[in-house]
């Protein structure tokens, strides 16, 4: 009997993760919902018609490092092949003046989108280095905002990404540190300095892992999500008159179900069998919309700086 492949979706309680999980269940995967609040998961899983044997739900709080490594156990025991990791949950703090904490310390937005999902690909890479699949593939979900070479990644509020020389990791990224960078805290830019470090990662693990294990490494950017619980801590007026602006000025509107299929074509499809690459479906929507290799910006590209990054984030989540 042919096992039915088994991909992991973090994050897949809500958004663009839910509708991922569901195109994949629909693809005939079976799909690990890695998420927080697992009675949240589970209605979610019913609201959208996810069919029962399709899914599972195991708990992981990317925020605590702890949680990622119990997780991966979890996992594990459930004898399950490793085909696919779509690395997908993020969150965004815009309006906070002061950092928050994730539980082992660290600034919270860098410790559940980078550091959580940091130590979740190394501790899976042999689960998926296992896997009897033709084409095993790990999928980041990345952003316009942080990547400079895109429209989107060209607006300076509240700063454009910028990681520095890393002084913030260097020296151990606890109170009283709150950016990569060193610098003074700005809670947009922590987010922006995050989703740079997924796709530095990416990168980084591209040209590590890529050659001796056949895993595919790569990330994408579905379209502007507009609608998602990811903007559920910014301003009330910005919930209501950024979806209107991407609709009707800039073009770049895509639904939670449409974003949601385009990571499932990421994970599952043939053409998408390059590694190192950044996919996107771009700032301007059209009927039947191909996507395209997107350009990375230059500190993305930088691979002394993936380099560095690397080396230091091993140590803050205690993998050396």
């Amino acid at each position: 009997m042919v096992q039915e492949s088994t991909v992991i979706v973090t994050g897949a309680s809500s958004g663009v993760g839910l509708y991922a999980a569901k195109a994949l269940a629909n693809r005939g995967w079976h799909v690990v919902m890695a998420c927080r609040n697992l009675p949240k998961t589970e209605k979610a899983a019913e609201r959208v018609s996810i069919p029962k044997d399709q899914y599972s739900i195991i708990h992981l709080d990317l925020a605590s490092l702890d949680s990622v490594r119990q997780f991966v156990q979890d996992f594990r025991a459930t004898g399950k092949s490793l085909d696919a990791l779509v690395c997908n949950a993020a969150v965004y703090l815009p309006l906070e003046k002061e950092p928050q904490r994730s539980q082992d310390g660290y600034e919270l937005s860098v410790a559940t989108n980078h550091l959580g999902h940091f130590l979740l690909c190394n501790l899976m890479l042999e689960d998926l280095r296992k896997s009897q699949a033709p084409e095993k593939r790990l999928v980041i979900l990345g952003t316009v905002t942080a990547n400079p070479k895109e429209l989107g990644g060209k607006i300076p509020i509240p700063a454009p990404p910028d990681l520095g020389d890393l002084k913030g990791l260097e020296e151990g990224f606890k109170a009283p540190i709150t950016m990569i960078d060193g610098k003074t805290f700005k809670s947009g830019k922590a987010y922006k300095d995050s989703k740079l470090c997924n796709m530095l990662t990416m990168r980084e693990l591209h040209d590590r892992y890529h050659q001796p294990t056949g895993i595919i490494f790569n990330a994408l950017y579905p379209g502007c999500v507009a609608e998602t619980q990811l903007f559920r801590n910014h301003f009330s007026l910005f919930r209501t008159i950024f979806p209107w602006f991407q609709k009707n000025i800039t073009g770049g509107y895509v639904t939670e179900e449409l974003a949601g299929e385009r990571v499932a074509k990421v994970v599952a499809d043939s053409g998408f069998n390059e590694s190192g690459v950044y996919y996107s479906w771009g700032n301007r929507q059209q009927e039947d919309r191909a996507a395209f290799k997107q350009e990375i910006s230059d500190e993305a590209m930088d691979a002394n700086k993936g380099k560095r990054l690397w080396e230091l984030t091993e140590k803050l989540v205690g993998l050396t």
